[in-house]
């Protein structure tokens, strides 16, 4: 078996075995997706970045007690949405400097105007983003990183119903705020 046919479980036995090199061909398999869900969830390619390393850290450590009950895949996103969030909340509790924010330029143009300066990718990605979180979520799980609903609700450890009822009222909220964008026709 060559290490490009050489399946993720296996690697993880490997890394399980303290393998780096199995370490570093799971990196390279998975480092992009899990920076770009993380920076997705974050906002801050910064804190993606450093987050993403961090689950490769955390694969190290936690591989010899991996069940296999999902995809590694699917791990690896589960610890990168922890971590995130753990991040997220520990930022929202340090100090704001006031003075810095009410420096920050307000540049945002209108929906309206926004909507159009946009191509359709661009206006339905600012839709996405409008979106509640546990919506915004299931779809950027879904579409943008190719998810299955089971391994959704594995990632957000959440029951594969509440998944599909989100997902449901995900597609509607944006099917609405489509319509009222004036792209109800002609949508890729």
């Amino acid at each position: 078996m060559t290490a490009a046919t050489e399946t993720d479980r296996a690697l993880v036995d490997r890394v399980a075995k303290s393998d780096r090199a199995a370490v570093r061909l799971l990196f390279m398999r998975h480092h992009a997706r899990i920076y770009r869900f993380v920076a997705r969830q974050t906002g801050s390619e910064m804190m993606a970045d450093d987050i993403a390393n961090e689950v490769f850290l955390e694969l190290w450590r936690q591989a010899p007690g991996f069940e296999g009950r999902s995809e590694v895949s699917t791990w690896l996103l589960g610890i990168a949405r922890f971590k995130a969030l753990s991040l997220l909340r520990k930022k929202k509790e340090d100090w704001i400097d006031d003075e810095a924010a009410a420096a920050v330029p307000d540049s945002a143009d209108t929906p309206e105007i926004v909507t159009m300066k946009e191509d359709k990718a661009a206006a339905l990605r600012r839709l996405i983003d409008a979106l509640p979180e546990e919506h915004r979520t299931v779809i950027d799980l879904a579409y943008y990183l190719g998810q299955s609903v089971i391994e959704i609700a594995e990632v957000l450890d959440i029951p594969v119903a509440t998944v599909k009822t989100r997902m449901f009222y995900a597609r509607k909220k944006l099917g609405e705020a489509l319509k009222a964008a004036g792209y109800d026709r002609g949508w890729p």
